[in-house]
């Protein structure tokens, strides 16, 4: 019996391939513009030694992957506005939680490579937090007010959907704002942020499908494309970052694929990677904290935080961390995809 879905996954498989030769093809080029602009990584001196010789390499690199998704994205939805079929559902929301991140993200990277706030700094906390909230509460807003409602929740061993009506809202800023932090944390080594996302994005795409929201896979196959021409480019070692450009849209976007699909439950164990980073950062910041309360000075529960950087100290290569990170990943994904449908 011929699946009613299959040509939709079929579209989508073929747009993450047009998405990966996008941004391989137009990915030496923008290296070759940051290089001459001077728009390099400033490294922090605190960080592994091994990470020194990496000072200089071009960021911003997030952007080799969003532009591909936001043409991509753009020509499709305008085809549709146009009576053309090419997506089904507007994924418009999508495209301005991608964009908007990137371009706030694009500002901070801006800023701490020319020094605005000291070397390596950019935007202040609060600001980029402040600028966080505003976006995710847009997002949020839009969806629980404007057709369709978005605010059911999926509870792994139940058939069907709960409705959580105004909840929503909190949860989705919560989660945009968390989740994008979580990648930014988790874009510490050459290539673990760009596959971690890749897997997360690839399982989320599966659940859409087989949800029958063949536009919402449409989406994340081809962001999971463009990814994968990213990497081609940020495997160790590095010929570039993404930076905060890419971190922050992924997370956010990431978050907001999770509640389109009402698995958002299942969103630290798909992006399992990056709940165990942002744990590491909190539990290290509350011991030290605590300790220093307690006996005068402050002591560390990891040799240094996020967690990757823990494993580097522990005497793991930058390649066994990332590899075994995405080997996690992997296997939590599987998990998520299988909770998802049950």
């Amino acid at each position: 019996m011929d699946n009613p879905l299959e040509p939709g996954m079929a579209y989508a498989l073929a747009l993450g391939a047009v998405s990966f030769f996008f941004a391989a093809v137009w990915g030496r080029p923008l290296i070759g513009f940051l290089r001459r602009k001077g728009i390099g990584k400033q490294i922090r001196i605190d960080q592994p030694g091994s990470h020194q010789f990496k000072t200089g390499t071009p960021t911003m690199g997030g952007m080799l992957f969003v532009v591909p998704v936001l043409v991509i994205t753009g020509m499709l939805n305008f085809v549709d506005l146009l009576g053309m079929n090419a997506i089904g559902q507007s994924t418009l929301l999508l495209f301005f939680c991608l964009g908007s991140h990137a371009l706030l993200g694009a500002v901070d990277d801006w800023q701490g490579i020319k020094g605005i706030r000291g070397k390596g700094e950019g935007m202040s906390p609060r600001m980029k937090s402040s600028f966080q909230v505003i976006f995710a509460s847009i997002i949020a807003a839009i969806l629980y007010f404007g057709p369709p409602q978005w605010d059911y929740v999926g509870v792994p061993g139940f058939k069907d959907f709960f409705r959580i009506g105004p909840l929503i809202l909190p949860v989705t800023v919560f989660l945009l704002v968390w989740c994008s932090n979580a990648v930014n944390l988790t874009d510490g080594l050459d290539s673990l942020a760009g596959s971690t996302s890749l897997i997360s994005f690839a399982c989320y795409g599966t659940i859409a499908y087989m949800q029958d929201q063949v536009y919402l896979a449409i989406f994340c196959f081809t962001l999971a494309g463009a990814l994968l021409g990213f990497l081609w480019y940020n495997a160790y070692p590095a010929q570039l970052f993404m930076g905060d450009t890419g971190s922050l849209a992924l997370g956010a976007t990431l978050a907001l694929v999770s509640i389109m699909t009402g698995q958002w439950l299942l969103l630290p164990m798909i992006g399992l990677v990056f709940a165990a980073e942002t744990i590491s950062v909190m539990l290290q910041v509350g011991y030290f904290k605590l300790t220093r309360r307690m006996y005068g000075e402050g002591r560390r529960l990891f040799k240094m935080s996020p967690l990757h950087h823990h494993f580097e100290l522990l005497g793991w290569s930058e390649m066994q961390v990332k590899e075994r990170f995405f080997i996690a990943s992997v296997l939590a994904g599987m998990l998520g995809v299988a909770l998802a449908l049950i």
